[in-house]
């Protein structure tokens, strides 16, 4: 296996088929928090690696997309404990972004997006808690999918936040996306794809510079468009409720072993973390109550026939090495449009396009819950019928 911008944690880590399927041919690499038999995650940080054993079985998924057919090739770097969407890793470096290698890949799925960027395996599986495949998807330039939280089975899968965590997969083709996610879905979908009503979030919009805007909009002006505003109190709102509430379950499944192994992390990192050392665990009910509220709304709005159309990032990838304080600035905005997901457990795909100097950005579609596989179909036929994007 070629070694390629410090993608992998370990790249001749091999696991070969065990049965046949849609799959069969595929190669993968699998974001290192994910158990494999044998094997020890660094979960991005070496006290992580070095307080906990190896792993008794492979992941669920890991096992499904064997029998189906897939390849293991590798593990991939994450940003520390999945918990930033940078991809900076202050204790094993920062994965290469083949597409602009002066900026970041976007995190915390970081080398699972440069492998499938780099075209060193057909797909990559990574975790989505507040954006972490969609974000490196959209820096990296290739499709990402999260799915309707608790969809695919993250048994085996080192937690971050429980209302929030899912997994998540990244490919440079769509066709690609759609078969991992037919093999990791359960197939009780609602069968009909072809989304009449299409809502433009414009608040989200507003956060995006207009020059990115009309080329993302630009793609879309042959549909017609509904005009909505999700967030009566505004998405910063959103934002901070997520926030708050993944800070208190990080702290939950966290906190005793930081408290015990006073781990060292990376700039930004550590601070995060001893923030949510500070939350108060009685507030989280409350907390819930105002998330099902927007979740129980979002999907009103959409029934089973509507698609919520956002920008993936405000910009694209920042550059390398910024201050942490300047990169914090840029996730709270960021945080403004994974949240939307995010809160409400439905599924999004982003889709690359370019900006006028030829760096990725991303276009992002949300449809109801349990829509998945016909949200993929519908974007995948939008696609190939407007030409805008290749197979």
């Amino acid at each position: 296996m070629e070694y390629n911008g410090n993608a992998f944690v370990k790249a001749d880590f091999i696991l070969e088929p065990t049965g046949s399927g849609p799959l069969n041919g595929l190669t993968f690499a699998i974001k290192d928090v994910f158990e494999i038999e044998n094997y020890k995650n660094t979960a991005g940080n070496p006290d992580w690696y070095h307080t906990h054993g190896p792993g008794q079985q492979n992941a669920t998924v890991i096992e499904s997309l064997l029998k189906n057919g897939a390849r293991l090739q590798g593990t991939t770097h994450t940003d520390e404990l999945m918990y930033s969407l940078n991809g900076e890793n202050h204790h094993y470096g920062t994965p290469v972004n083949p597409r602009t290698p002066n900026r970041i890949p976007g995190g915390s799925s970081s080398g699972s997006a440069v492998a499938a960027a780099s075209g060193l395996v057909d797909f990559a599986i990574g975790t989505d808690t507040g954006g972490s495949v969609r974000i490196p998807s959209s820096y990296c330039g290739i499709f990402g999918f999260r799915p309707t939280h608790g969809k695919v089975n993250m048994n085996g899968v080192i937690p971050l936040a429980k209302s929030f965590d899912t997994v998540g997969w990244m490919s440079q083709n769509i066709d690609t996306l759609l078969k991992v996610g037919e093999v990791l879905i359960s197939n009780d979908e609602v069968k009909d794809h072809s989304f009449r009503h299409v809502y433009y979030e414009e608040e989200a919009w507003r956060l995006i510079d207009e020059e990115n805007k009309e080329i993302l909009l630009d793609s879309l002006k042959d549909i017609s468009k509904q005009d909505v505003n999700i967030a009566s109190d505004g998405l910063v709102k959103w934002a901070e409720l997520f926030r708050f509430i993944q800070g208190t379950e990080i702290w939950q499944a966290h906190g005793e072993w930081i408290n015990k192994e006073q781990p060292t992390f990376g700039p930004g990192i550590a601070e995060r973390f001893q923030w949510t050392s500070t939350l108060n665990p009685s507030e989280l009910p409350a907390l819930v109550e105002k998330q099902n509220a927007i979740r129980d709304q979002l999907s009103s709005l959409l029934k089973e026939n509507g698609i919520l159309v956002i920008p993936t990032a405000p910009d694209v990838a920042p550059l390398k090495n910024l201050p942490s304080e300047e990169l914090e600035q840029y996730r709270h905005q960021l945080m403004q449009l994974t949240c939307i997901a995010g809160l409400t457990g439905l599924p999004q795909v982003t889709i690359p396009f370019e900006n006028k100097d030829g760096l990725p950005i991303g276009l992002s579609f949300i449809a109801n819950h349990h829509q998945d596989i016909a949200l993929i179909k519908w974007v995948r036929e939008m696609l190939f019928a407007k030409r805008k994007v290749t197979r």
